[in-house]
């Protein structure tokens, strides 16, 4: 990997983008790439220095690109970062039979580069869209020890990070369906900046995380001259409001973590766009009270709106619920708990509680949920189920 980020001279680099039969989306970025150590130099001073240059990026700014998809095209100019946005309007979706499609990219300026952008359209059998936090949701961060998830996310290597066990073989069955060929897209989406694309990028092929990955950054505005981040306002939510938007006729499928802003996110959600979230599956990585509440809140929401909250501490109880929705092929939650005994030491299955809800103005009684969780507050945590009476399988699109 620091091999192919080893070019010398102007880059231009796109991220995988989405969109529909009707317009799409794509960011790159172009820089001045500088000279990498070799290949075969793994020490500590090696792998510092490839962070610290994959995050201080000597941007091309003013520099021209244009992108050609689906006979047309569209010119656009790079910011003060060298990052372009393409939002480009196709006459004609190109036919293929995967769901990705190539889009043709070029700068003249300041030299002759070409590049090659993917993106991701749902294709007609498509019934639903996932939207997935990627750090403690998909990879291991240890969001409870801040040095240590610094640590993780920005220098140590993709062949050292962690994924949860289970969490390839549930994103699969998620992106098959319950017929096993739905194509549903899986977006997911960090707080992270870009300059750590690349790596995660490896990290999902080496664990065969589907499906792409399409990633959602940001930039964090790094440089010499200002050092510290600068700050995402609304930046998750804002970019779930738009593909809710975007895919207008699908339902969604949100997938987060208990240990940093995704109960709140989703809970706003839920509770602005009832009917269109099929259900909330969230990662518990923490024993924060706090969370508890937060938490709480969110179950409230999601039952008032029809739909069910998972706070589960494995990706086998995730698969279970899902299951059960049709959301996933019969028989999957085997595939999952089959990948997890292979990837963890860990011994049987944990119990998953159940707390049905009442009617739509009483979604959950208040502390319930803390309830629960502080019976266990010595043991390991639980897997609990917050869901609508009486609910009704989801029919997707």
């Amino acid at each position: 990997m620091r091999s192919a980020q080893g070019r010398v001279g102007v880059v231009l680099e796109p991220y995988r983008g989405y969109g529909s039969t009707s317009e799409i989306f794509l960011i790159g970025r172009v820089f001045r790439q500088s000279r990498s150590a070799s290949p075969h130099d793994t020490g500590m001073r090696s792998q510092l220095r490839d962070s610290l240059r994959r995050l201080v990026r000597r941007s091309v700014a003013g520099s021209v690109v244009t992108a050609r998809f689906g006979g047309t095209e569209e010119t656009v100019t790079t910011d003060r970062d060298g990052y372009f946005r393409i939002h480009l309007h196709p006459r004609v979706v190109p036919s293929t039979a995967s769901m990705w499609h190539q889009v043709d990219l070029s700068l003249e300026q300041p030299h002759r580069v070409e590049a090659r952008a993917e993106i991701i359209i749902p294709p007609p059998d498509c019934r639903f869209v996932v939207i997935s936090d990627i750090d403690d949701t998909v990879m291991e961060t240890g969001v409870a020890n801040k040095l240590q998830m610094v640590w993780r996310l920005f220098v140590e290597r993709a062949d050292s990070r962690l994924a949860f066990p289970g969490v390839a073989a549930l994103y699969q069955a998620f992106h098959e369906g319950r017929s096993g060929e739905e194509g549903n897209p899986i977006l997911y989406v960090s707080r992270a900046p870009w300059g750590i694309y690349a790596i995660l990028e490896e990290f999902f092929r080496l664990h065969r995380i589907p499906v792409g990955p399409v990633l959602f950054l940001r930039e964090w505005g790094v440089s010499w001259k200002s050092p510290l981040p600068r700050k995402a306002t609304a930046h998750k939510r804002d970019l779930i409001l738009n593909m809710l938007t975007l895919y207008r006729d699908l339902p969604f499928v949100l997938i987060g973590d208990s240990g940093q802003h995704d109960p709140e996110v989703y809970r706003e959600i839920v509770g602005e766009h009832p009917g269109r979230v099929l259900a909330v599956y969230i990662r518990n990585v923490t024993r924060d009270p706090r969370r508890t509440l937060e938490i709480e809140a969110l179950a409230a929401a999601v039952a008032a709106a029809g739909s069910s909250l998972v706070l589960a501490t494995t990706s086998v109880a995730m698969a279970e619920h899902a299951e059960g929705l049709g959301l996933i092929a019969p028989g999957a939650t085997a595939a999952v708990a089959n990948e997890r005994v292979l990837q963890s030491e860990e011994g049987g299955l944990e119990e998953t509680l159940h707390l049905p809800r009442g009617p739509a103005d009483r979604p959950t009684s208040t502390g319930e949920l803390k309830q629960v969780l502080d019976e266990s507050r010595e043991g390991p945590l639980p897997n609990v189920v917050v869901e609508a009476k009486n609910r009704e399988r989801p029919s997707g699109r």
